[in-house]
């Protein structure tokens, strides 16, 4: 009896404590009723917090005269009153109490602990700050889905995401590989005041998407890079490419001729022919699977050939056109000799050249024939004019006694008489030329 007489008594205690606290509560609510909020000195910061995880809530005085600090929760029940809780809460516990802060902290935070907390200040008249709490509820993994599996080129087709049950409604974007495409959203909210987002995606598919990953990607305060992804299968007809194995270049009459059709698609084609518009393939050509030979070639086999590949897609192929040329010919090698004081003889290399190239050899040899004469003449006026250099320097000097012992005569008559030899010597008068 005496142990609940004492229970009952620290009740009763409890009990008068918690009025004189609410009776204090109520008094200064009232009295900021009736004066202007001032709210320069006092100060608290809204909180969004993810559910399950801690909130803190500050209040700050600037210049505290020793007022008291005391928090309520969006009931206006007091939470703390100084450094005392007199909430029966314990997820609620003391940070820091000083006489410009009151901090809190509130673990595992669900969604009924959101709204508007409210920080008091004992002035005259009493000042208030709030804090707003907003609990983030990070929605659960996407879904992503696509109307069909297997797309043919040139098909529209649909991907749909869905993120549900978050808080704020999440955003949702999309990416084909590394570009982004817009898709459409519809948010639906939900009873328990959370919210169901699904977007729509559509496009037009090519080849090229085969293989490549569509992206979900989910934007959420509460969570980051949360994304789901689905890979394109996209069927398309077969791709033909023609290559010529041999032989390399131009072609001519009396070679081989290989040619190899090259088929991709989706499915692999399960059928490659060769055919010739317009005409038959040549008897004798050999067809194995996907190549074309074809051996000693003529002009009658010119024409169209074309490699046609199939799949459950449809039908593609690719032409070649073949032409033959005349076979190469060999012209025998032209030779000019021409003989004078100099001789010189020319033989030009041997030319190959193409039975339709007839015209542009012989204009060729007329050249050669031409050069072969011009040098034999520049050749020849060259030693004309040596020949004539040398005559011209070694001409001819005449050596005569008529005039010996004549040189000291005084007049002409008198040299006459005193020339040696005279007239009477005129047989002994010698003459030289060279």
């Amino acid at each position: 009896m005496k142990q609940v007489s004492n229970m009952a008594n620290t009740s009763n205690g409890s009990l008068a404590t918690l009025l004189i606290l609410f009776t204090i509560s109520a008094a200064i609510h009232t009295g900021a009723a009736q004066f202007p909020v001032q709210s320069q000195n006092l100060i608290a910061d809204n909180v969004s917090v993810v559910e399950g995880d801690t909130a803190t809530i500050s209040c700050r005085v600037k210049n505290n005269d020793d007022s008291v600090i005391q928090l309520l929760n969006p009931n206006r029940q007091t939470i703390y009153f100084r450094d005392v809780r007199p909430l029966k809460d314990a997820r609620f516990q003391l940070v820091n109490f000083s006489d410009n802060e009151l901090r809190v902290s509130l673990s595992n935070v669900s969604l009924s602990d959101e709204g508007r907390y409210v920080c008091q200040l004992y002035t005259d008249p009493p000042q208030e700050a709030y804090a707003d709490i907003t609990v983030l509820i990070p929605p659960g993994n996407p879904i992503i889905e696509s109307r069909e599996d297997i797309v043919r080129e040139g098909n529209e087709t649909e991907i749909t995401c869905t993120s549900m049950g978050s808080k704020p409604a999440a955003t949702i974007r999309w990416m084909k590989g590394d570009k982004e495409l817009q898709g459409k959203s519809k948010v639906e909210a939900t009873y328990d005041r959370m919210f169901t987002v699904t977007s729509l995606l559509r496009f037009t598919v090519t080849r090229e998407d085969d293989g490549v990953p569509v992206v979900c990607i989910v934007d959420h305060p509460a969570v980051k890079d949360f994304q789901a992804q689905k890979y394109l299968e996209v069927q398309y007809k077969p791709e033909v490419t023609i290559k010529v194995e041999f032989p390399q270049g131009l072609i001519r009459e009396g070679e081989n001729l290989e040619l190899t059709c090259q088929a991709k698609g989706k499915p692999q084609p399960h059928q490659v022919n060769w055919v010739r518009v317009d005409d038959e393939v040549p008897s004798h050509a050999v067809i194995t699977g996907s190549d074309l030979f074809i051996e000693n070639l003529n002009k009658s086999y010119n024409g169209t050939y074309r490699c046609v590949a199939s799949n459950s897609v449809g039908e593609t192929y690719a032409d070649y056109i073949l032409y033959v040329r005349d076979a190469l010919t060999t012209t025998p090698k032209p030779t000019t000799t021409t003989t004078t004081t100099i001789s010189a003889t020319t033989s030009p290399p041997d030319i190959i050249q193409d039975s339709q190239a007839g015209p542009e050899a012989q204009r060729l040899d007329h050249a050669v024939i031409g050069g072969v004469v011009a040098v034999v003449v520049f050749a020849m006026l060259c030693l004309l004019i040596v020949l004539g250099r040398y005559f011209a320097r070694h001409k001819g000097t005449y050596f005569t006694h008529e005039a010996k012992g004549a040189d000291d005569a005084a007049d002409a008559d008198t040299a006459i008489i005193n020339a040696e030899g005279g007239h009477n010597n005129s047989d002994e008068k010698k003459e030289y030329y060279i």
